[in-house]
């Protein structure tokens, strides 16, 4: 990277760090909150047995967390029923429960090679920006989905999300990709389209556990989150099962929170289990329980 580059990249993370959602964090608070995403709870709303609608009253009530992420899968036709949307506003703002993003989904490829079909996605995107803004997030989450060669790829979806993200930014609504599948499971490949798209209001949603590139083909989950750090404006905490510790078998939860902790990120992290062995409501109560107690353990560590 020469000087210019380098200058450029400095004063392009200053601008996106204003972008950061503020949150009112007091002092004696810690370093980090934790959210509910609810994809955690799919096979419960799926069932039938939890109603979209009482998301927060779940998160609230059941599991004492003050904010949620929600799934546009959940409400995929409601996007612009204003009423609903008031329901929904006012059963968060009912339990004092802050709604932070909407992870959207099966609209469309941003990064598709077909210029209209590319075009429509972002178009498919635009609804659910408004639905972000009226329920008071700070965000969409989307997927930068693609086909091609490793450059074409990151190219095209760099042009899809900087579209979205102008929209968005009317708005005052950030675009935030996942480590999804694919290439975006590639946290060089990733971060480097987030440069491309050079915008304050795009960045990532770094998920600890989806670095699935194809087939048997994985991404090591501790480079990639370090990789998509500098830009998250969001943290999801992904979890299938636990040993009798209490500790995540898959993943090591202390070294993925020190990156989080190291990389200078304080908001909120957003619980997403899904495992099979134990039920949906004990596997969020784990997930939670494991978050708390590394969270405590590198605040004491960073004190010392």
């Amino acid at each position: 990277m020469n000087r210019r580059d380098f200058l450029r990249h400095t004063a392009a993370c200053v601008v996106a760090s204003t972008m950061m959602p503020r949150w009112a964090f007091s002092a004696d608070e810690p370093w980090f909150k934790i959210s509910l995403a609810e994809w955690s709870l799919h096979r419960t709303i799926f069932g039938g047995k939890l109603d979209h609608l009482d998301f927060p009253l779940v998160a609230r009530r059941t599991f004492g967390l003050d904010a949620v992420e929600y799934v546009n899968q959940f409400f995929f036709d409601r996007a612009k029923d204003q009423a609903y949307l008031q329901e929904m506003k006012l059963r968060a703002e009912g339990e004092g429960v802050r709604s932070l993003l909407i992870m959207c989904d099966r609209e469309g490829r941003l990064g598709d090679p077909d210029p209209e079909k590319r075009r429509q996605a972002v178009e498919n995107h635009y609804k659910w920006v408004e639905a972000a803004r009226f329920l008071g997030c700070h965000s969409i989450r989307v997927n930068a989905a693609s086909e091609g060669s490793y450059e074409e790829q990151q190219k095209l979806a760099a042009d899809g999300l900087r579209r979205l993200t102008e929209f968005a930014a009317e708005y005052e609504l950030n675009v935030i990709v996942e480590n999804h599948g694919g290439l975006s499971s590639n946290g060089a490949w990733l971060a480097g389209v987030i440069r491309m798209v050079d915008h304050p209001r795009c960045g990532t949603l770094p998920d600890f556990g989806n670095w699935r590139i194809e087939a048997d083909t994985w991404y090591d989950p501790y480079q990639g989150l370090a990789e998509l750090m500098p830009f998250a404006k969001g943290v999801s905490a992904k979890s299938h099962d636990f040993d009798a510790q209490g500790n995540e078998t898959r993943l090591d939860y202390y070294r993925l929170l020190r990156i989080v902790h190291d990389a200078g990120y304080r908001g909120y992290i957003g619980i997403e289990y899904e495992g099979n062995r134990l039920e949906e409501m004990e596997g969020i109560r784990a997930t939670k329980a494991l978050l708390e107690r590394v969270r405590d353990a590198l605040a004491v560590s960073s004190e010392e």
